[in-house]
C-alpha cells in the first residue's frame, strides 16, 4: 500500500482541523458589536410636552401665509427688503401662560390654543413702527391680535427695530458705492482696495439718544479670522432715514485721527497730511488668525461610548434620565429654553431659560469704545450653530435638529444644532474608603446629562450647557469662546488691552449673561431663605475659664424683592434658597439652593444714559413674584435704544412680597476679558465658563443618588472581583466590545 497519498490527506486533514481552531479562538477572543438595552423611560402623558415645543415647519409656513392674506398690506421677504417697506422679522411660538398650562398639565383641563409670536416691522406707513402679533390657533390660523401695547404699553417706535442682514448688506453696498469711491488714491494706496478685500464689524448701539440710527463700522482684511486683522479705518454711517439715498457718512476715523469725511480723509492723504500705517496684506487663510493646526495628527484622543447604549431617552422635545425630565425648547432671541423639568416625578422648576448675553468694550478707537453688544437682539436662537461631533459634542451624542423662521418667510433647518448626551465627568459624585474600624470602599461615578447647544455670534461662541446629575443637582453653565475682538493698535492703545500683533489690540470687555430661574420647589408657592454663618465666642462648659469660638448658623426670611435684590459686588448670603410649604422628614421645610459660579468685571455705572436697558446686570441675584407681564428680563429692541427702553428690569424691583408667592430667580453670572497673546487665534473655554447651580437643600430626607444602579460597594470581607458584588469587576464582559461610529457627517456649510 502506497502511504504518501495518506499521509498527505491526513496532512491537509489536520491543517484544516487546526485552522478551523484558529478560527473559532480568535472568533471566541474578537470583540463583539455593544448591544443596546432600552432605557427605563418614566410614565407620561402621551404628547404633554408638546405644550412648549418649537414651531414645526408647516406651522411657521401656515403663519407667514396666514399673515400674507389678512393683514391688508403688502409684505416683502425680509433678505430684500428696504427700511421702506414691510416684513416679517420673525416667528417663535408663543408659550401659553402658566397658569393654563398647570391646569392641562396638573389637573386634567384643556390644552391651551397653540399659538404663534410674529414680529413685523412696518416701514411702510404713516408712522413707521413695529408690531407684535399673536396668531393662532395652530396649525390653521383663523385669528390673529397685536400683543404690542399689552406688553410694551405702547406702540414700538421703528427705529428700535434690531438690524436686518439685508440692512448690513445695504450698508456694505453704500460704502463701496458711495463712500470708497470718494477717496480712490487713499483707498487704493493704503488699503489696497479692490472692492472685495474689506470686512465690516458693526458697534452697537447706534448713536448717543433715542432715534439715532448712526453705526460706526470697523474695517478689516478680509480673511480667515479677520476680527483681528484691523487696518485702521473706521466709517460712522448715519442710516436713520428710511430712504437708502439718504443715508451719509458722519465721521471717519483713520490711524488715531477723525475726519469729517472720505472727503477730507482723501485730501489730508494727497496732501501728506496723516501719518499713514500701512498693514501688511495677510493670506487668505488669515496666517497667525488661521485656525488649522500647526501640528500633523497624532494619536487619536480618548472617546467615550455607551457599552449598553444611551441611558437616556429623546421623545419629540422631552428628555427622560436617571429620574429626570424635562421638555426643551430654542427661542430665536434669547436660545436654550427648558420647561417643566421634574425629578423623582416631582416638579422641580417651571422654566429655566438664558435671557441675555452682553458685552461691553474698552477701546481708544471709536467703533471699539461704543460697543455695548446686546446678543439677544441679533438672535442667541437664530445663530445657533450647527455642532461637529466628537468636538463640539462626544460624537455618539444625540443630535437633534433645530427650526428658525428670521430674516425670511421660509423656515430654516439647522441640522444637528443641539445636543444630548451622558458625560461620565471621570470623578466621584460621592465615595469614601474606610480603613478606620471596618474595611469598605463605596461610591458612585458622576455620570451627569448634558443638553447643549452653541451661538456664533460675530466673533464669539458661547457653548451653553444645561447639565442635570444624579443627586437633583442641576446646573446652568455657558463656556466663551471664539476669536476675540479688537481695535487698530495705535497711541495710547495698551490703556485698553494688550497688543496682540503687529496692528492688533485685543481690547478689554466685560461678558454678562442672565438666566430665568422659574423655581417651583414643591409647588408653585415659594418662600426665600437665607442660610450663612457668624462665629460666636462660648465658654467651654467643661472647662469655663476657656473660651471656644464656634461657626453658628443663620437664619433669615427674605420678606420682600428689594431684599432679595443682591447688587453685583455685594455681599450675598452663601445658602440661599427657595422653601417650599412642605418638610422634609427631619422637619426642615424642603428646599432647592441657588449657587451662582462667576468673576464678572463691574457693571456700568448707574449714571449712564443707557443703564436702564441693562440694568438686570445690576444684580448678581434678584428674586421677583413671578408675573406674565415681566416674561423675559430685557428686550430685542433695547440694543438699537437703549436710552429708551422698551423693557427696564429695574422696574421689576419695587418691593412686592415674596413670602408664599410664585417668584422668580434672576440670576447674572459673568467674566472680564483682558485679551493676551494666548487668546490668538482663539479664546479657550479653559477659566472662561459661568453659571449657576441649582442643588437640593433638604428637599429630600437623604442623597436620592443612593438609589442609583451605579454605585459600587464592597468590604475586605467580600470577593470584590466578582460581577455580583461589584459592577466593575464586570467591565471586561459588558464593556469589551465595540461601539458603531457612523460616518461623520457636517451640513454646516449648507445653504448659507
Amino acid at each position: 500500500m502506497n502511504l504518501k497519498p495518506v499521509l498527505i490527506l491526513l496532512g491537509l486533514a489536520l491543517a484544516t482541523i487546526f485552522a478551523l481552531v484558529c478560527v473559532l479562538l480568535t472568533r471566541e477572543r474578537s470583540p463583539r458589536t455593544c448591544q443596546h438595552v432600552p432605557p427605563e423611560q418614566e410614565e407620561t402623558e402621551h404628547g404633554q410636552s408638546l405644550v412648549f415645543a418649537d414651531l414645526t415647519a408647516e406651522e411657521m409656513s401656515q403663519v407667514v401665509r396666514y399673515l400674507q392674506g389678512h393683514l391688508g398690506v403688502p409684505l416683502v421677504e425680509a433678505s430684500r427688503a428696504k427700511p421702506s417697506e414691510n416684513c416679517i422679522a420673525w416667528v417663535d411660538v408663543q408659550v401659553p401662560a402658566k397658569a393654563e398650562v398647570l391646569r392641562f398639565l396638573d389637573s386634567g383641563g384643556a390644552r391651551p390654543p397653540r399659538e404663534a409670536l410674529a414680529v413685523l416691522y412696518f416701514g411702510k406707513q404713516p408712522e413707521p413702527n413695529i408690531t407684535e402679533l399673536v396668531v393662532g390657533p395652530l396649525p390653521r390660523p383663523v385669528y390673529h391680535r397685536d400683543v404690542t401695547v399689552q406688553k410694551y404699553g405702547g406702540k414700538v417706535p421703528y427705529h428700535r427695530r434690531p438690524t436686518l442682514a439685508v440692512e448690513y448688506k445695504q450698508i456694505g453696498g453704500f460704502l463701496k458705492s458711495q463712500v470708497f469711491t470718494s477717496a480712490p488714491a487713499f483707498m487704493q494706496q493704503v488699503m489696497e482696495y479692490d472692492g472685495a478685500n474689506l470686512a465690516t464689524v458693526t458697534a452697537a448701539p447706534r448713536g448717543f439718544q433715542s432715534g439715532d440710527r448712526v453705526t460706526w463700522f470697523v474695517l478689516f482684511q478680509n480673511v480667515s479670522g479677520f476680527f483681528l486683522h484691523p487696518v485702521g479705518l473706521e466709517v460712522l454711517v448715519d442710516h436713520s432715514s428710511l430712504d437708502i439715498s439718504e443715508w451719509a457718512v458722519s465721521r471717519v476715523f483713520y490711524n488715531g485721527q477723525y475726519y469729517r469725511d472720505m472727503v477730507q480723509l482723501e485730501s489730508a492723504y494727497v496732501q501728506g497730511q496723516i501719518s499713514v500705517e500701512k498693514v501688511r496684506k495677510a493670506p487668505w487663510d488669515g496666517d497667525f488668525s488661521s485656525m488649522k493646526p500647526r501640528a500633523p495628527a497624532a494619536a487619536l484622543f480618548p472617546l467615550q461610548f455607551e457599552p449598553q447604549g444611551p441611558r437616556y431617552s429623546v421623545s419629540n422635545n422631552q428628555v427622560f434620565f436617571q429620574g429626570w425630565s424635562f421638555a426643551f425648547g430654542m427661542s430665536v432671541s434669547t436660545g436654550l429654553r427648558l420647561f417643566d423639568i421634574r425629578h423623582k416625578g416631582e416638579r422641580v422648576a417651571y422654566e429655566i431659560s438664558v435671557q441675555e448675553a452682553m458685552s461691553v468694550y474698552g477701546s481708544n478707537c471709536p467703533g471699539g469704545m461704543s460697543t455695548r453688544y446686546m446678543d439677544g437682539s441679533f438672535g442667541l436662537g437664530r445663530y445657533t450653530s450647527p455642532l461637529v461631533p466628537g468636538v463640539d459634542c462626544p460624537y455618539l451624542a444625540t443630535y437633534v435638529d433645530t427650526l428658525s423662521l428670521s430674516d425670511s418667510l421660509r423656515p430654516q433647518k439647522r441640522k444637528a444644532s443641539l445636543c444630548i448626551f451622558e458625560q461620565n465627568l471621570g470623578s466621584p459624585l460621592r465615595r469614601h474608603y474606610s480603613n478606620l474600624q471596618s474595611l469598605y470602599y463605596g461610591g458612585l461615578v458622576n455620570s451627569a446629562l448634558v443638553l447643549r447647544s452653541i451661538t456664533t455670534v460675530g466673533n464669539y461662541d458661547y457653548v451653553w450647557d444645561f447639565i442635570f446629575y444624579q443627586n437633583g443637582a442641576l446646573e446652568g453653565k455657558v463656556q466663551a469662546t471664539g476669536y476675540p475682538s479688537s481695535s487698530f493698535f495705535h497711541g495710547d492703545g495698551l490703556r485698553y488691552g494688550n497688543r496682540l500683533w503687529e496692528h492688533t489690540l485685543g481690547t478689554i470687555h466685560t461678558h454678562f449673561v442672565n438666566y430665568k430661574v422659574d423655581l417651583d420647589v414643591a409647588g408653585v408657592k415659594n418662600s426665600l431663605m437665607a442660610h450663612d454663618m457668624v462665629f460666636e465666642m462660648a465658654r467651654a462648659p467643661w472647662s469655663p475659664e476657656q473660651q471656644i469660638e464656634r461657626p453658628r448658623l443663620t437664619k433669615k426670611v427674605l420678606d420682600t424683592e428689594d431684599q432679595a435684590a443682591f447688587l453685583l459686588h455685594s455681599k450675598m448670603p452663601r445658602y440661599i434658597y427657595f422653601a417650599a410649604n412642605s418638610k422634609n422628614k427631619w422637619g426642615h421645610q424642603r428646599g432647592y439652593r441657588i449657587q451662582i459660579t462667576s468673576s464678572a468685571g463691574d457693571h456700568i455705572p448707574e449714571a449712564s444714559s443707557m443703564e436702564r436697558a441693562i440694568s438686570w446686570a445690576r444684580y448678581q441675584l434678584a428674586v421677583t413674584q413671578r408675573k406674565e407681564e415681566e416674561p423675559t428680563s430685557t428686550s430685542i429692541y433695547n440694543q438699537n435704544d437703549p436710552w429708551t427702553p422698551t423693557v427696564a428690569f429695574a422696574d421689576f424691583i419695587n418691593n412686592e412680597t415674596i413670602t408664599n408667592q410664585d417668584l422668580v430667580a434672576w440670576i447674572t453670572a459673568g467674566f472680564l476679558h483682558i485679551p493676551h497673546s494666548e487668546d490668538i487665534p482663539n479664546t479657550v473655554t479653559v477659566g472662561n465658563s459661568v453659571g449657576f447651580l441649582l442643588r437640593p437643600y433638604n428637599y429630600y430626607d437623604l442623597d436620592p443618588s443612593i438609589y442609583s444602579q451605579d454605585g459600587v460597594f464592597f468590604t475586605r470581607e467580600q470577593d470584590f472581583t466578582a460581577c455580583e458584588i461589584n459592577p466593575l469587576a464586570c467591565l471586561p464582559k459588558t464593556a469589551s466590545c465595540l461601539p458603531n461610529f457612523p460616518p461623520f457627517t457636517f451640513d454646516g456649510f449648507r445653504n448659507m
